[in-house]
This record gives C-alpha cells, structure tokens and sequence, in this order.
C-alpha cells in the first residue's frame, strides 16, 4: 500500500515538474489602477512568460528530451501547458494594450 503511494506520489511530481511555463492571470486586480509606466512594465513580463513559453516547447530543452526518453506524456503536458501560458500571456498583452489606450498612454 505504501509502495503504491511512494509510486503514485513520485508520478504525479514527474508529470507536474514536466508541466514548467507560467500561465499568466489575464486580468489582474490592480490592472486598472496601474499608470502608464507600470502598464508597461506587466506588458513587458508578459512578453517574457511568452517567451519562456515558447522557449519550453523546443523539443531541445532538457526537460522535453527526458519526457521523450522516458515519459511521453510528460512532453505532451509541457507542450499543452506552453500552449495555455503562450494564450494567457496574449490576452494579458491585450488586456494591458487596452488599458493603454483608455488611459491615453
């Protein structure tokens, strides 16, 4: 029984360590709130989650050459959840560049 739990525990760790890009709030609280220049600062965050995103679905990086080797699945959720961070970083810059316009910036 405990054996099963170590195994199962071990499991899900693998698949979620394999699952790494950010996926962004596209909305946040004080989005509204924020001036220009803070504006452009999440914008610029944003854009680096992106990247990272796009970046995590090479199948070059060390964490999609284990997950081909070793666990297949595994690449499949990192590419999934590249796929949703990439999304979510888009609507973030589009909530931001919005935010942007209404305030004049």
């Amino acid at each position: 029984m405990i054996k099963k739990f170590v195994s199962f525990s071990f499991l899900a760790l693998f698949l979620n360590a394999c699952a790494t890009p950010h996926v962004v709030s596209v909305i946040g609280p004080n989005d509204s709130k924020m001036n220009c220049s803070q504006l452009d600062g999440e914008i610029a965050i944003a854009s680096n989650y992106k990247r990272d995103a796009k970046a995590e679905k090479s199948y070059g990086t060390a964490t999609n050459v284990g997950a081909l080797l070793f666990w297949l699945p595994g690449m499949v959720a990192t590419q999934m959840n590249a796929n949703d961070a990439i999304r979510a970083a888009d609507e973030r810059i589009n909530h931001l560049t919005r935010l942007k316009s209404q305030k004049n910036c």
